[in-house]
């Protein structure tokens, strides 16, 4: 074997410098990626040519048109649509509507990032819970799972699969076409949404369909409204005439970090009735207040600020009427503007007039201290306000609400034109042999030219870290390959398992790349990875083209821990914890990996 020289060992410590990391998350993923690729020429891996050639790889380039086409499915309501029918097909059984939108998500993140699917569906899917009695928790794993598994039936469903005939090229393999993978996606899909089907009772968290709500109100008062959740509840009271005479100013953000409670609404002299006041706000004397919170909060609260508590919402009862005001859950979209900033710096209560109630992140429930917590995606944030400040809200996006579909801003009028360049694009790659990137930009295109999307949504609707992410860690596969790395490291495992069968390699490859994508990112493992399992496939005489469809596959299988950006996204509003991740998780992913080999041993001979 050959003898490890200086730029391995700089290769193999820059790889385990990245690979720490994105473990520890001291920095963002794409900041990893860009010292990546800023380093590498530094320490002459490769050249500067080299090092930003991903920033117009034909992969990223095609990534960046891929979520232009999504948005502009989304912005036209096509996706929406599809889910009448979806339930209309399905009918009242449990089965047959996780079956049916579990399918439909999958085949849409089969064409469009599988993060993008997931989120479209999530209000759909909330409102489905609510309407069918089912809990949520029920239904959002199954459908997140399919959305990941819906990314492996076409290769630009993922960005591992996209990537891949991009890493092939150093080694003159012939590239895989668009649906070449279609019959293995398939058959993962249905074997995932069959394992939910037969043993969901089983990996499933279990329970009556409003336990997993929030905004399923249980808090009755002798008013024509509702609104509590889990013993908490509104209450009306007034201030004592001398209420402002002995004692500090009071504002509502001080009776909040106090007591617990939230400020729904007051009244201001002479007679105005302010509703979600800001945290700025002074409390007066003889003024009606509306709280939200725990009664012995605002007992306690009544009792030492002297205020009368009455029995009943008299003052603000058309004001909470559920057909002028209420509570929703909305959830951080992926790419908000809100995430990574502190609640209390998004100014939602004078921004928007709705008050914060609480946020839910995985396990936990916070309602203390609100305005500190860093808002991270995937966090559901319960919030008050009239359905007029809430809208105004909603069309701010980067929050997913289950709201009515028609308070958003779509253009169904361009629905055909957004679905006509989609197929143009598809006709492009397979009936006249044009590069990939150059038939999907062609359809990006399109939806701008046809104003299916202005050219700022389409910019805008990019995640240009996942971008950089990529591109920034092309340059450390070059080096890796460039370096005689990647046939070191491959040499190195081939001494350690032996000789073996063709199937036996290619499931060691399979394990190796899903304990690789649930510490790294999926781009990332596929990058460090398809140099070395090429290297490995050619010693050992497999077929490398294989060994690389197994890792941009296998990259995929993430489910065993909430690392993923669908499961993160869809744990809070299903409340599911850590360890139903890990339960569930684990019996799909060795599902995977033995429906994934045995489909390449039957569909390409291996």
């Amino acid at each position: 074997m050959e003898q490890l020289t200086p730029d391995m060992m700089l290769v193999m410590g820059m790889i385990g410098v990245a690979i720490f990391l994105f473990i520890v998350e001291w920095v963002r993923v794409d900041v990893v990626a860009i010292l990546m690729m800023v380093s590498l020429p530094l320490l002459h891996l490769v050249t500067p040519k080299e090092a930003f050639v991903g920033l117009s790889s034909n992969a990223v380039v095609s990534i960046i048109a891929v979520i232009i086409i999504g948005a502009g499915l989304d912005k036209t309501g096509m996706i929406n649509k599809l889910v009448k029918p979806v339930l209309a097909i399905a009918g009242t059984s449990t089965s047959r509507i996780i079956v049916a939108i579990s399918f439909t998500v999958a085949i849409i993140s089969s064409f469009m990032q599988n993060i993008g699917a997931a989120a479209l569906f999530l209000p759909a899917i909330q409102r489905i819970s609510k309407l069918q009695k089912i809990p949520l928790s029920r239904l959002l794993m199954p459908v997140g799972f399919s959305a990941i598994l819906g990314g492996t039936i076409t290769l630009v469903g993922c960005s591992p699969l996209i990537l891949l005939n991009d890493l092939l090229l150093p080694f003159h393999l012939e590239p895989f076409g668009l649906f070449d993978v279609t019959p293995i996606g398939l058959v993962l899909v249905a074997s995932g949404i069959l394992c939910f089907i037969f043993l969901g009772k089983f990996i499933l968290p279990q329970g009556g369909a409003s336990e997993d709500q929030d905004t399923e109100l249980t808090c009755t008062l002798d008013t024509s409204y509702e609104l509590g959740t889990n013993g908490l509840c509104a209450y009306e009271l007034t201030t004592p005439a001398d209420f402002t005479h002995y004692r500090d100013t009071i504002r509502v953000g001080d009776l909040h970090r106090r007591y617990l409670v939230n400020i729904l609404a007051l009244t201001q002299p002479p007679d105005v009735k302010v509703m979600s006041p800001s945290l700025d706000t002074e409390i007066r004397s003889n003024v009606d207040l509306v709280v939200w919170g725990d009664k012995k909060n605002v007992d306690r609260m009544a009792a030492e600020a002297e205020m009368q508590q009455k029995e009943t919402i008299e003052c603000y009862g058309k004001e909470f009427d559920t057909a002028h005001s209420g509570v929703v859950e909305a959830v951080v979209s992926p790419r908000s503007p809100f995430s990574g900033r502190a609640l209390g710096k998004n100014n939602f209560n004078d921004r928007f007039r709705v008050t914060p109630l609480s946020v839910h992140r995985q396990e936990d429930v916070f309602r203390a201290k609100l305005d500190d917590i860093i808002l991270q995606t995937g966090d559901v944030i319960s919030f008050y306000g009239t359905w007029k400040r809430l809208e105004a809200l909603h069309q701010e996006g980067g929050l997913l609400f289950s709201l009515p579909s028609d308070l958003e801003d779509m253009r169904p009028e361009k629905a055909l034109w957004a679905g006509g360049w989609l197929i143009l694009s598809l006709v492009m790659i397979m009936g006249f042999d044009i590069q990939l990137s150059v038939a999907l930009m062609t359809g990006a295109l399109g939806m701008v030219i046809t104003n299916v999307l202005s050219i700022d949504e389409a910019y805008q609707s990019v995640d240009w870290r996942t971008i950089f992410l990529l591109a920034g860690l092309i340059p450390l596969g070059i080096a890796t390959q460039k370096t005689g790395t990647a046939a070191w490291i491959a040499g190195s495992i081939l001494d350690i398992i032996g000789d073996v069968q063709p199937i036996v390699l290619l499931t060691v490859i399979g394990i190796l790349s899903t304990l690789f994508t649930l510490v790294i990112s999926n781009v990332g493992a596929t990058v460090l990875l398809v140099p070395l399992v090429v290297n490995m496939a050619i010693a050992a005489h497999t077929d490398p083209r294989m060994a690389a469809l197994v890792v941009g596959l296998a990259t995929s299988n993430s489910f065993v821990l909430p690392t993923h950006q669908v499961n993160a996204l869809y744990m809070g509003p299903g409340r599911y914890r850590t360890f139903d991740f890990i339960k569930a998780g684990s019996l799909v992913s060795i599902l995977f990996l033995v429906v994934m080999i045995t489909m390449i041993h039957l569909f390409y001979g291996v």
